[in-house]
């Protein structure tokens, strides 16, 4: 009779949901300190509207800024969120 042998797990069952999903804003030539400052404040809960302008600071001087990184459901409605809002996204990745 055949034996069925189990492998142990390298990771678990919702490994591609969590982790460290990050959510990237990237500089752009269109939106406004104010619009990207305000926009992070509305979607993103953990960020203020003084943290959405150092944001808005790191993008402008870096090119970019990691924003959120968390559970992929949720980065990817933050992700969606600010895209929708017109913010000029990185793709989201897990790292």
């Amino acid at each position: 009779m055949p034996q069925t042998v189990e492998l142990p797990r390298v990771s678990g069952p919702d490994a591609d949901l969590g982790g460290a999903w990050r959510v990237i804003v990237r500089n752009d030539d269109h939106n406004t300190f104010d619009h990207v400052a305000r926009t992070l404040a509305r979607v993103v809960p953990e960020v203020s509207l003084d943290a959405g302008y150092a944001y808005a600071d790191t993008i402008h001087r870096a090119g970019q800024a990691l924003v959120w990184s968390g559970h992929r459901e949720l980065a990817e409605h933050y992700w969606d969120q600010l895209r929708d809002a017109g913010l000029t996204m990185a793709p989201l990745e897990q790292g």
